[in-house]
């Protein structure tokens, strides 16, 4: 797989993934990624975007309950 970004190549790792949204910061410390060997652009497979989607709506609405619950 060749880098987007830089035509490096790329080679499956796991790296951090960090959002901040609706008043909470959340990092995933290993998701599988490819990651470009020259200059670090990350690219993420369907399926584990998939699961990170999954996994922030599920916080989205615990936010929510604990907002309103407040």
């Amino acid at each position: 797989m060749t880098c987007m970004h830089c035509g490096g190549q790329m080679q499956r790792q796991t790296v951090p993934f960090q959002i901040t949204r609706k008043g909470y910061h959340l990092t995933f410390e290993q998701v599988a990624a490819w990651v470009c060997s020259q200059c670090g652009e990350a690219y993420f497979e369907e399926a584990e975007v998939n699961q990170i989607q999954l996994a922030l709506a599920a916080l989205d609405k615990q936010a929510e309950k604990l907002a309103k619950a407040g």
